[in-house]
């Protein structure tokens, strides 16, 4: 960002919201703030230009992404993309919301000629910029879209997508359900609570005062992907749990955050457009919408077990120091290894998944 241009797109942004809520007598849902938060043309959090993704908050950004942490997270998952693309027969790969484009880069090159087009689907502009900049060298092989095409053949992947598509809030308060939103209190955003017949998946026991999150957006993303994959795989890697997990009573306090200069907190209503706001993904959910639409479950499995199965600790051989103290970070149970998870699902083709050859979880889903 240039001097002063946070202030205005954060003002900008402010003022757009409060024209929604507004416009909506007074009170928005929760999933339609997230939405212009993060999204907004021009304004939103992934719109503008500040820095996002880095290692270090040194650089400015807000927090890392395993692409940035170690090369050798593309050069694992391209192994699992290879096999994937064999089955499909196909040499077209998809990447949904590809970041600093560095997950695109190592699988580009680990990948070669066994990629003829590799098309990234992101909503943000200053980040396709940032994207075609990083990707250059790879020349016309790599190109962007607004919208799927009517029919896809091919492996689709998207690493840390689903978290950040927005959701829609619920508090229990004992007796009753609310969906809590968005309204204006002495010119701040304030949360708001209305009767709602909405409910979380599964029956409970819900303790009083629970505030959880739902998924419809991201389970449409899946249901709409299934309708146009034809042939092929896809692979999400994100943080989350199975239903039993999730909506265990000991989480009775959800799972949104938000993350700003590698810090975290759980208050996206101050400081809105400047730091991003994500829940955790309900990968049952994930599994049920995809099933619903006519795709398979081919496994689901933490990070660290779905690296270790595509070969990533032969790959740290002779690896020098840095590289893998961060392919660790991957790894640790601590760290990314064991929040973070991966699920395949396939249509039309034959496969044993390789990522999924040891500690497949789907029996958990």
């Amino acid at each position: 960002m240039q001097p002063n241009e946070g202030d205005s797109v954060s003002a900008g942004l402010v003022r757009r919201i409060r024209e929604a809520i507004d416009g909506a007598g007074g009170w928005i849902a929760f999933d339609r703030f997230m939405a212009i938060a993060l999204y907004e043309p021009g304004l939103g959090y992934y719109s503008h230009g500040s820095r996002k993704f880095g290692a270090m908050p040194g650089s400015g950004s807000d927090f890392v992404t395993a692409p940035e942490l170690s090369p050798l997270f593309g050069r694992a998952l391209a192994r699992q993309v290879a096999q994937a693309l064999e089955a499909a027969g196909s040499t077209e790969l998809w990447e949904f919301g590809a970041g600093s484009g560095a997950l695109a880069g190592q699988l580009l090159e680990a990948l070669g000629d066994r990629v003829s087009r590799y098309t990234i689907v992101d909503l943000s502009g200053s980040l396709r910029e940032r994207q075609r900049e990083r990707l250059r060298a790879f020349g016309e092989k790599v190109s962007w879209a607004d919208e799927l095409p009517e029919a896809m053949t091919g492996v689709v992947i998207g690493n840390e997508v689903l978290d950040a598509m927005p959701v829609q809030l619920l508090h229990f308060d004992g007796e009753q359900w609310f969906e809590r939103g968005v309204a204006v209190q002495d010119a701040r955003f304030v949360w708001s609570d209305r009767p709602t017949p909405l409910r979380p998946p599964v029956e409970g026991p819900f303790v009083p005062g629970t505030v959880t999150e739902i998924h419809p957006q991201a389970q449409a993303f899946v249901a709409t992907l299934a309708g146009k994959l034809v042939r092929g795989a896809a692979f999400f890697i994100d943080y989350g749990f199975p239903e039993a997990e999730y909506w265990h009573p000991q989480r009775h306090g959800g799972t949104l955050m938000c993350h700003r200069a590698h810090r975290s907190d759980d208050d996206p209503l101050v400081d809105v457009g400047e730091k991003d706001i994500t829940a955790h993904v309900d990968f049952t959910g994930i599994a049920l919408a995809a099933q619903d639409a006519g795709l398979d479950v081919i496994g689901y499995t933490t990070q660290a077990r779905f690296l270790m199965n595509c070969g990533i600790l032969e790959m740290l051989q002779g690896a020098d120091v840095r590289t893998v103290a961060h392919t660790q970070k991957l790894l640790t149970e601590h760290e990314m290894g064991e929040l973070f998870k991966v699920i395949g699902l396939a249509r039309g083709i034959d496969i044993e998944p390789i990522g999924f050859a040891q500690g497949d979880r789907t029996h958990t889903l």
